[in-house]
């Protein structure tokens, strides 16, 4: 069964890769229930859609598009015995560390039920590795290593707001009818931009990335 193993809240930190911020990348498992909401614009907003979380860089992160943060378990594992390291829940900056979900294979669009009567939450976009994510972590190359292997986690977005439980069942409710997966998604912004055409179907897409694959679609 699919579950979160851990919700996971930021312990602010100044940000090792830009002097005058904070960042909220060093996030740790809490035992407590955490309120989720959609929290506005990236500009301007509440930053992360979990309350007593933070977002030190409002003009790249947060907002609706990405309220939420998962990466799976398993994929943590798999990075484990690549870097030789342990990675505790929470490494990679990430709100829910999952388990028995293939969160890079979701499609963009579909809707994830948390618990009992907990939050819905719908599958957006996948996260880009960052210079802080990588000064965080204190591995060279990161960034470009991180983007070769193409499994980025999925951010969400907030449809119906609740309370996020460690332990609490994740059951997709809906798909769309299309085969565009976050991994997908972030091959073409990345390493395939070629991909950009065949993202159309997508439209829960964010609005830049739509933008940009119409773009794309349109010189051919």
């Amino acid at each position: 069964m699919a579950a979160i193993l851990t919700v996971n809240l930021a312990v602010p930190r100044p940000s090792p890769d830009k002097d005058q911020l904070s960042t909220g990348i060093d996030k740790r498992p809490t035992s407590e229930p955490v309120p989720v909401r959609a929290p506005g614009p990236m500009h301007g907003g509440l930053g992360s859609g979990l309350v007593g979380d933070t977002i030190g860089d409002q003009q790249f992160h947060g907002g609706d598009d990405q309220a939420v943060y998962a990466y799976a378990r398993e994929d943590l594992d798999d990075w484990q015995v690549r870097l030789d390291r342990e990675l505790a829940n929470g490494s990679f900056g990430e709100n829910l560390t999952t388990a028995g979900l293939e969160v890079n294979n979701a499609l963009i669009g579909e809707r994830w039920q948390i618990g009992d009567g907990g939050p819905l939450l719908e599958v957006s976009r996948p996260r880009i590795p960052c210079r802080t994510f990588a000064e965080w972590l204190e591995i060279r190359g990161w960034v470009k290593t991180f983007t070769t292997q193409a499994v980025p986690g999925a951010y969400l977005r907030v449809v119906t707001p609740g309370v996020l439980r460690a332990g609490a069942s994740i059951t997709v409710i809906s798909r769309p009818a299309h085969d565009v997966t976050v991994a997908m998604v972030f091959r073409a912004l990345t390493l395939e931009p070629d991909l950009l055409p065949r993202l159309l179907p997508a439209d829960a897409l964010p609005e830049a990335i739509k933008d940009r694959v119409h773009q794309r679609a349109n010189q051919h």
